[in-house]
Formats: C-alpha cells, sequence, structure tokens
C-alpha cells in the first residue's frame, strides 16, 4: 500500500476501518501507560499487552492481506515477479517481529 493512487470506494472504507482500528490499538495502549503509572497488578497489565499486541497483529495482517490483493491482483502479468519478490519480503518483515 504505496498511496501512490486513488482508493476505490472499497479500499476507502477498508482504509477507515484500519484507521479506526489502529486508534482503538493506540487508545489501549495508553490505557496500558495508565495502568503502570497507578501500580494495578502486574498479571493484569500483562494481559492487557497481550490484547494489544494480538490487535497489532491482527492489523498487520489485514494489511499484509491489502497488499498481497494489491501486488499480485492489481498487477500486469509482466510485473508478478516483482509483485511476488515484494509480497515475500512483506511476509518476511511481518514474521520478524
Amino acid at each position: 500500500m504505496n498511496g501512490a493512487s486513488s482508493p476505490t470506494p472499497g479500499r476507502a472504507a477498508a482504509t477507515a476501518e484500519l484507521t479506526n482500528r489502529l486508534h482503538r490499538i493506540e487508545g489501549q495502549v495508553h490505557g496500558i501507560t495508565a495502568m503502570i503509572e497507578s501500580g494495578k497488578p502486574c498479571l493484569d497489565t500483562l494481559t492487557q499487552i497481550a490484547a494489544a499486541r494480538g490487535a497489532l497483529q491482527a492489523a498487520a495482517l489485514t494489511i499484509l492481506d491489502q497488499h498481497l490483493r494489491h501486488c499480485l491482483l492489481d498487477n500486469a502479468p509482466s510485473a508478478r515477479e516483482a509483485s511476488i519478490d515484494d509480497a515475500s519480503a512483506s511476509i518476511a518483515r511481518l514474521v520478524r517481529s
């Protein structure tokens, strides 16, 4: 998702949904900070960290899915080899984290 072209209505909706999801995650992280600052039990804090990490992983998978669809479906057959290389690099980045 390089943003070089105007998003289609479906893609714009997906972007809005993803943005909303990331704002919720941001709120979760601020909540974790507040939990630490107020001395909440470690187990409760760790549970919230695990939930935020899961939410980020789900967001990353959504972005990866959109990227793969763009690279492999939208590109001309002559560009598919480079698209597959790009997709492989994206997957490698995701699994390293």
